[in-house]
């Protein structure tokens, strides 16, 4: 937003909308000398060039082909849609590359012509956003770096008032996560009844992968709007990767209560040790500690015990080998897909040193945009929003299940940065157990006695997990501030 500084001069600032001279009546005012300096920019733009019409040629020409293309295919896979989720994730596939392709076009030929560097084109500020980031800036790391220099170790508040903080965090992550999943298992796998004794049930996941990212889109933007931010630095298509993902381990997740139950998901989660253990032998040779390999085989035999010994762990009445080998195979690509978002993210945190709220606003950006362009084209929206005004239970349903996706997300970032991952760990485990007893009381899930040890051992396994890493981490913390002796100092010196 433009405003004027107290020295005369423009600067882009909120200076109108904070400090003791904010009020109601300078609102106005700043909207005003926002409007002023949008047209300003405008006119100061570069003229379109032979460059910026081949670029905007080439992104549409491509979104026009795959929407020729979706449209196309929509007959022959209308049915096959309905009866088989492999289908309808291929058509999603298709899709979601209306927004990759003429990306991915629009990349190749920047990158091959030199677009930035001959000279200020109409598009170069767009480009340099979307594909190039703001890697020049440096001024906020040496401010940021004299800053924690100059406060020096921050003052750690009283227990009592860090107990209630842990409190706070422990009820917030525990409600949210926990009304999300009894919501989540009702949309997918109960029916809805109208005023007038209709009844219909929802089965689009994709929907609700929509609500759920502008819900958490609309909070990332408040939070960054609230919270400094550190200068957001990274290249916007970066976070299409971790986007795409996130969307895809979303889908399955919906999808795959279609095919077992709840509790099963569960403890499908509790038990992404398993893969990422395996992956990472495979891709890096990687070695793991004795505690690890027990907990893994531990996790195993919990999971068979429970699978073993609870008949509704399939969904539906249809349990069938073909059913279950469905749900194994959505429960798979959500594991990897959530793996490969989190690693990503890792990335972008480590790269660019992007903050929570930038990443989470980022991520859900893209996966707006790919879930939005895939409904319109599919169709989808238009239904969906039918449905929702013909069952209104469903849309109050909804909209809370985004709220509580939203600000849960909110609540992890939170805790992780002020308690640790570890703890954040101990209190997502709870919530895994206490949503499995939620779900059989609510939803009527049988499990044997042999299933409840099968949940029992998981849920020691992950336990002996946090206990045995954090005891890791604090002997080797140990060493590194143990001094070294001096006789290894003077060895070290004569050495030298």
């Amino acid at each position: 937003m433009h405003s004027f500084d107290s020295g005369g001069g423009s600067k882009g600032s909120w200076v109108w909308l904070k400090g003791v001279m904010c009020s109601p009546t300078r609102l106005p005012l700043a909207f005003i000398f926002s409007l002023r300096g949008g047209f300003k920019s405008i006119r100061r733009m570069s003229p379109p060039r032979p460059q910026d019409w081949t670029v905007l040629g080439l992104g549409l020409g491509s979104f026009l082909a795959i929407c020729v293309t979706v449209s196309f295919l929509d007959t022959p896979l209308k049915d096959l849609k309905k009866q088989y989720w492999i289908a309808s994730l291929i058509y999603n596939l298709i899709s979601y590359s209306a927004i990759f392709l003429p990306g991915f076009v629009i990349l190749k030929y920047v990158a091959k012509t030199q677009f930035l560097e001959t000279g200020p084109k109409l598009l170069s500020p767009a480009i340099r956003l979307c594909f190039y980031g703001n890697n020049e800036e440096t001024i906020d790391d040496s401010l940021a770096e004299s800053k924690d220099k100059t406060e020096g170790e921050p003052t750690q508040p009283p227990e009592w008032r860090r107990a209630a903080h842990l409190l706070g965090c422990f009820v917030g992550l525990q409600c949210s996560y926990l009304t999300w999943g009894v919501l989540q298992e009702k949309i997918m796998t109960r029916q809805y009844v109208d005023s007038t004794g209709q009844i219909g049930q929802f089965k689009d996941s994709q929907f609700l992968v929509f609500v759920n990212r502008i819900m958490a889109f609309a909070v990332a933007l408040l939070c960054i709007m609230a919270i400094k931010q550190p200068r957001h630095k990274a290249p916007l298509y970066k976070y299409s990767y971790c986007s795409f993902s996130n969307i895809l381990s979303s889908w399955c997740q919906y999808e795959a209560l279609k095919f077992i139950s709840f509790p099963t998901q569960v403890l499908a989660k509790a038990s992404k040790i398993i893969p990422v253990m395996a992956m990472g032998w495979i891709i890096s040779r990687k070695t793991y500690e004795k505690y690890e390999y027990a907990v893994a085989m531990l996790i195993s035999s919990g999971m068979f015990l429970f699978l073993y010994g609870s008949p509704g762990s399939v969904s539906g009445s249809n349990s069938s080998t073909t059913t279950s080998f469905s749900g194994l195979i959505l429960l798979i690509g959500y594991m990897s897909s959530d793996a490969f978002t989190s690693n990503w993210q890792k990335e972008l945190y480590d790269t660019y040193k992007i903050s929570p709220f930038q990443a989470m606003c980022g991520v859900n950006l893209f996966s707006c945009l790919l879930t939005s362009v895939s409904l319109l084209q599919q169709g989808a929206f238009f239904d969906s929003l039918v449905f929702m005004s013909q069952f209104p239970s469903f849309t109050f349903d909804c909209v809370i299940l985004s709220f509580c996706s939203a600000f849960g997300q909110v609540f992890i970032y939170h805790t992780i940065k002020v308690f640790g991952p570890v703890v954040f760990t101990i209190i997502m485990t709870l919530r895994q157990a206490i949503a499995i007893l939620l779900s059989c009381y609510l939803y009527g899930h049988v499990i044997t006695v042999i299933g409840a040890l099968g949940v029992t051992v998981v849920f020691m396994a992950m336990f002996l997990n946090i206990y045995c890493g954090f005891q890791k981490r604090k002997i080797m913390k140990k060493k590194s501030a143990e001094p070294i002796p001096s006789s290894v100092q003077t060895k070290e010196q004569n050495s030298a």
